[in-house]
């Protein structure tokens, strides 16, 4: 007999139950709901004989493990799908991801989206047969006796062979799958399933490969469910920030330029407004702000451990015959910042920031509108302290951070990446620092999930996952433990005691990348930004010629009281006029005609809650200056 704790409820089971059957003893809706389950903290399918006494839980589609099984065996029903319609398709990879799944496929002729249809329907035919999913393992060379004539799978193949072990595969009916899984019991357990895009993937992300094709996809148990993300989708589209960027004249990006993008007039005043903003928070919590250079040389590269672990992303180039690197990241400029003077245990905390415009090189195929650019201005900060001041930094920089994100009214969910396997220093001090960020933002009274071995190379990290208007989550900004860079640039500081000490140190960002974080806003907001962000706060529109003079005055008297507002002096009718400014996403619009002018007023509408009636032009001004003072979200 075993014992399973199915969190608190220790149960007794035969020997070699499966976690399916457990799942059954609970209840037949768990059961028929089931996705995958977590086995003492690891993810597993629900065919897994449990043979010692455990820790259990059945997960389900609300999981993220278990949405990963749900969309992961959906990918192999798509691949089923196009092996019955496309014999003689080789398969590559078909993953679950963030939002759905993909497969990709080396075909003679490659898919269309005019060819998606054909396939859900086939799609359709498998989940209606509920063909069970069977897992097998076999021996390297019967694995690739298996897969003849799928060259993909034989190259995945000879990779695990070195390791000894047997390879596993799932089979449901005409097609077998090498995997690891988890998978559901049977097709039949999808429910709804849409096929939403078809891109060009070279095999392996490496562009001297062959181009394959990549079909994505999105499944859910309810059809509801399904219909509400492919709603969701069309409104991203609607907010596109690359879209909207181009329409409201933000910025552009050019072939002459892959990923480095040009901000356009309001762009800038967008982009400055978010640096002025940054710069006035971190004035709040005592930051000094820097400038290091663009370009330094290699030896500086080499101390940090940058040129062994990051070269592969840093654009180098030669001078006076010797290396240099246009920087990918701040941190080394600032620890010898820190280091050009002496420090004493009165100058800790020494809080140092840095808006720093990075380079770093992303392949072509990853590069996206302002998300993943080439050139970005990073809102880089490093925090110089004692040991003992290490969890009240950090808890101060959370505090910082959540004062950021409710400006922008973003929510947010910890991560904490631990160490990868490719790091420096100990395993000691990482399990120490480990502890330390999770005591720190514990005792914060917030939660965190752990994200094994994706931490920096010299350091632990908390990520802070944002979420926006439409739930979709982005990465942004981090808190970095490192007590490894003070070490390697001999950083010191007079203790109390008069001796000298190492002090630690954390790299954190909180808006990550000034040109994402925009790309991320544009999105929130739908272009629609708050009055404080607004490149355009108001526009002024005279009825008539004779109201354009009184029109610049108003102008010139908003300009003077710190307003950002233009005039449309075009003969055009009013409505038309309003439309447009309602387009361009432009907060308030100020009709002056006869009425206006005589009384020295402004009628006033505003793009969402539509006419607010006539106000005198000072009370107007005094409205405005007190929403942008706000940062108030309308």
């Amino acid at each position: 007999m075993v014992k399973i704790d199915l969190k608190g409820q220790v149960k007794e089971f035969e020997n070699g139950v499966t976690a399916a059957e457990v799942a059954k003893s609970i209840g037949m809706g768990l059961y028929k709901s089931a996705c995958c389950a977590r086995v003492n903290g690891q993810a597993c399918d629900l065919r897994t004989p449990i043979e010692a006494d455990c820790q259990m839980e059945i997960l389900t589609f609300d999981s993220e493990e278990g949405k990963k099984a749900y969309w992961h065996t959906t990918s192999h029903i798509m691949a089923q799908a196009v092996c019955r319609l496309y014999p003689g398709t080789k398969f590559a990879i078909g993953p679950a991801i963030d939002n759905g799944f993909y497969y990709d496929f080396d075909m003679e002729n490659p898919l269309s989206l005019d060819d998606l249809p054909k396939i859900e329907e086939e799609i359709k035919k498998i989940i209606k047969e509920n063909i069970p999913l069977e897992r097998f393992e076999l021996a390297p060379d019967a694995a690739k006796e298996k897969m003849a004539g799928q060259p993909y799978k034989q190259e995945l193949i000879d990779e695990h062979a070195g390791n000894g072990e047997n390879i596993s595969f799932y089979s449901q009916d005409d097609f077998t799958d090498l995997c690891a899984g988890p998978h559901l019991m049977s097709t039949g357990m999808v429910k709804a399933v849409k096929l939403t895009a078809i891109t060009g993937a070279y095999w392996r992300g490496d562009a001297t490969k062959k181009m394959l094709t990549r079909v994505y996809g999105i499944a859910f148990p309810k059809q509801s469910q399904l219909d509400e993300h492919l709603q969701m989708l069309e409104e991203a589209k609607k907010r596109d920030h690359r879209k909207l960027g181009k329409e409201l004249g933000l910025f552009m990006l050019r072939d002459e330029g892959p990923g480095f993008p040009f901000f356009l007039p309001k762009g800038m005043v967008l982009k400055n407004t978010l640096m002025e903003y940054w710069r006035e928070v971190h004035k709040k919590y005592r930051y000094v702000e820097i400038s290091t250079p663009i370009m330094l040389n290699r030896q500086l590269w080499e101390r940090s451990g940058h040129w062994d672990h990051y070269k592969d992303n840093m654009y180098t180039t030669v001078i006076d015959e010797a290396d240099f690197a246009i920087k990918p990241m701040n941190c080394p400029g600032g620890m010898l910042v820190y280091a050009s003077e002496p420090h004493s245990y009165r100058d800790l905390p020494l809080r140092v920031g840095e808006i720093g415009l990075v380079h770093r090189h992303e392949l072509s195929g990853a590069l996206h509108g302002l998300f993943r650019v080439r050139c970005f201005n990073q809102d880089d900060a490093h925090v110089f302290m004692t040991r003992d001041q290490m969890q009240d930094i950090i808890q101060e920089t959370v505090r910082l951070f959540d004062e950021v994100y409710s400006t922008f009214g973003l929510t947010y969910t910890i991560e904490l990446s631990t160490m990868p396997e490719d790091h420096i220093g100990t395993v000691e001090e990482w399990e120490k620092n480990q502890d330390i960020l999770k005591e720190a933002i514990t005792a914060m009274g917030k939660e965190f999930v752990i994200n094994e071995g994706d931490g920096a190379f010299y350091g632990p990290k908390l990520d802070f996952h944002i979420a926006d208007s439409l739930g979709r989550t982005w990465q942004c900004g981090t808190i970095q433990l490192d007590s490894q860079l003070p070490e390697r640039f001999e950083l010191e500081y007079v203790g109390v005691d008069g001796e000298r000490h190492r002090p630690v140190m954390i790299h954190r960002v909180v808006l990550g990348s000034i040109e994402r974080f925009i790309g991320v806003i544009t999105e929130h907001f739908a272009g629609a930004f708050p009055l404080w962000l607004s490149p355009v706060q108001a526009v002024i529109l005279p009825i008539a010629e004779r109201h354009h003079e009184y029109a610049k005055a108003l102008q010139k008297q908003m300009e003077e009281a710190g307003l950002r507002v233009e005039c449309d002096l075009r003969s055009e009718k009013t409505g038309y006029k309003i439309r447009e400014a309602q387009l361009k996403k432009t907060p308030y619009m100020l009709v002056v005609g006869d009425k206006e002018q005589e009384a020295q007023e402004v009628s006033v509408r505003h793009r969402k809650d539509g006419d607010l009636g006539a106000i005198s032009v000072q009370a107007f001004i005094e409205k405005a200056k007190a929403e942008i003072e706000s940062k108030e979200i309308k």
